[in-house]
């Protein structure tokens, strides 16, 4: 398995090809990423220098795949377009979540100010819609309900619920998103010339999957040991930021959860607070609820890869939703 990759691929051949494909695409990102001015070129390239798995322009890739031409030039360019729009995004969440660190390196925002990342951001989306223009019509259609989704749940993010908050949470979830790598995989299968079923397909499998990798973060958050993960454990605990075992457990109305729930609705910035909600929160049966939520969903994805024939395109796609179930066990 060619570990550069950020889906697992057991076929040697298609991982080369993909990993080769992949290069050109870093290559064009940094190039569309240039300006007349040295400073906004230093200001965009900023985070693609900061690296990341590149997930969503390798799903393009690996979409391509299941058509009769994977390496057409409007491929590369709907790459390259998912990643801009999806780097434009990291800009402004910085400066929403007052971040300092971005991929191991200082986020825009505090290499520069908010207002520079804010509208290094917008000129990254103005890439990505000139791009798009290359794409023809219907990519521009596509690429501006994927940008009202993504955006519409970036708000909703920080909006109080009037309904059931589960719901709301997983609405924003598949908005922020599932909705772009959704879409990266309807690029690739329609830029590729597959079939309209089989990029029904992908573009279903893409949302789903996209929200799901999404929702097992949410339980490594919990769950995750520091040392094997790499991350610490409950930072979103900490900040507050509601996830899909806290909803689960908050969702209880068991007696016995009276004190889980009355610290999860309380500031856990102290250290003997948080260490207390997180211990309750990883005995609560909320935590094998959501691991349950995100094997059924992944599973759900499989099942709409019948569309495939079999092969190691949805080999790997296959194996991607089951890394997607295993890391949230």
């Amino acid at each position: 398995m060619t570990s550069d990759l950020a889906l697992p691929i057991v076929d040697e051949d298609l991982a080369e090809r993909l990993s080769q494909r992949m290069a050109e695409v870093e290559k064009a990102l940094f190039d569309h990423a240039a300006s007349p001015s040295p400073y906004v070129t230093e200001a965009a390239r900023h985070l693609f220098s900061a690296g990341g798995k590149r997930f969503r322009p390798l799903l393009v890739l690996l979409a391509a795949e299941a058509g009769a031409d994977p390496g057409a030039d409007a491929v590369l360019t709907a790459a390259c377009v998912v990643e801009i729009t999806h780097v434009g995004s990291l800009y402004h969440d910085d400066v929403m979540d007052e971040a300092a660190l971005r991929r191991g390196a200082d986020s825009a925002n505090t290499r520069w100010d908010n207002h520079v990342a804010i509208l290094t951001g917008d000129w990254l989306f103005a890439k990505s819609s000139e791009l798009t223009a290359r794409l023809g019509a219907d990519a521009v259609a596509i690429q501006a309900a994927t940008f009202t989704r993504l955006v519409e749940g970036q708000i909703l993010e920080g909006v109080e619920p009037t309904g059931d908050p589960l719901r709301h949470y997983l609405d924003v979830v598949a908005g922020k998103t599932g909705s772009l790598i959704a879409t990266s995989a309807r690029y690739g299968a329609r830029f590729s010339g597959t079939s309209v079923e089989v990029e029904e397909a992908l573009t279903a499998y893409g949302e789903i999957v996209g929200s799901a990798f999404q929702l097992s973060d949410d339980i490594l958050d919990v769950a995750s040991d520091s040392e094997e993960s790499g991350k610490t454990p409950g930072t979103d605990l900490r900040e507050g930021v509601p996830t899909l075992p806290v909803l689960m457990a908050l969702a209880s109305t068991d007696p016995a959860d009276e004190r889980l729930h009355e610290l999860l609705r309380s500031d856990l910035s102290d250290d003997v607070l948080h260490a207390e909600a997180l211990g309750l929160l990883r005995k609560h049966p909320a935590l094998d609820e959501a691991r349950a939520y995100v094997i059924a969903r992944a599973q759900e994805a499989k099942a709409l890869l019948t569309v495939l024939p079999e092969g190691s395109v949805r080999t790997a796609l296959e194996d991607f939703a089951d890394v997607v179930a295993v890391r949230s066990t």
